[in-house]
């Protein structure tokens, strides 16, 4: 080998693949060619392609970096994913900690769900102010044999959020069936939810909700004036009660503490909604959530409920990793 080659020549010489390997490399990564189109512009089989391309990653000759202010939201999704066992989690861009989280997290579930449906599908579906904002953002289709199931009865002083205005809208969007808990949220005690569930046919809902293919979940925390406090629903009296019994929010009027357990309060007793074990056993489940004031209660859920997908923000995402 002569010895005034530089470094670059002397390297071709040792490895007489590299000029053909390096040239493969720009024309598929920055030309954008296919791996077919450089295989015939360089005369060789596409297999040869796939195999020098795979040699230069080796070598480090090529780098690929992907810069985009996404970036960190990709990395937030794949740490979720890999710390509470998700298919997918989708978290939505928010950097501002003063604004309100429901509007981005409503726009990311929105087009994820828009995507869901499906003919000959049913849903079950939740309610709270996060789950209605969605609605804007679904892509309505007319779809074949689709049933939604409301999961849990309606509340009468609501007429925003009322768990059968939303079940309601939601059917609406794809002409589907639409069922409903005829019965209110909470009632007065074991004894009427019993003999409701027994004898007033909302037993035939419960099962069919449990079989249904997919729940969309919300959560509500419980340490500020959320929607059901808001309504009266449940009262102020009850509300720091539950506080004082452990819980940290609730997921269809099942209030848990943070490790994802009924807590035990009279409330669970009288709450007209799909239970947690019977909630568990749906196959998939898609939670949607973010906020503060709710980030322990996503964490008891993720505990209890183990859902497929959870949509939520960048800040919330954050936390949950911490």
């Amino acid at each position: 080998m002569p010895d005034d080659l530089n470094p670059a020549q002397e390297r071709a010489a040792l490895d007489p693949h590299n000029q053909t390997r390096i040239r493969a490399a720009w024309l598929y990564y920055i030309e954008g060619l296919t791996q077919s189109d450089v295989a015939k512009r360089m005369g060789v089989n596409r297999i040869m392609i796939t195999r020098l391309l795979s040699e230069a990653r080796r070598r480090g000759e090529v780098m690929i970096r992907i810069e985009s202010e996404l970036t960190p939201l990709i990395d937030l999704q794949g740490r979720l994913e890999d710390k509470f066992g998700l298919e997918r989690a989708i978290v939505a861009p928010m950097n501002d900690p003063e604004s309100d989280p429901t509007r981005v997290i409503a726009a990311a579930a929105g087009s994820y769900v828009s995507g869901l449906m499906k003919s000959n599908m049913t849903i079950g579906v939740g309610w709270g102010r996060t789950l209605h904002a969605m609605l804007p953002y679904v892509e309505g289709q007319s779809l074949e044999g689709v049933r939604i199931v409301s999961l849990l009865g309606g509340i009468a002083q609501a007429r925003r959020f009322n768990p059968a205005e939303f079940a309601w809208q939601f059917a609406e969007l794809f002409d589907a069936e639409g069922y409903l808990i005829p019965a209110p949220a909470i009632v007065d005690s074991p004894k009427t939810k019993h003999a409701l569930l027994e004898h007033c046919g909302l037993e035939q809902i419960m099962s069919m909700a449990e079989n249904c293919d997919v729940a969309l979940l919300s959560c509500g925390g419980i340490s500020s004036m959320t929607t059901s406090y808001r309504l009266g629903h449940v009262s102020e009296a009850e509300r720091l009660s539950l506080i004082d019994a452990g819980a940290v929010g609730d997921v269809l009027y099942n209030f848990l503490d943070k490790d994802g357990k009924l807590v035990d309060h009279p409330v669970n007793q009288r709450a007209i909604s799909i239970s947690v074990d019977r909630l568990a056993r749906i196959e998939s489940k898609v939670l949607i959530s973010g906020g503060p004031e709710k980030v322990e209660m996503i964490r008891g859920t993720m505990n209890s409920l183990r859902p497929s997908v959870l949509i939520t923000d960048e800040l919330t995402a954050a936390t949950l990793l911490e």
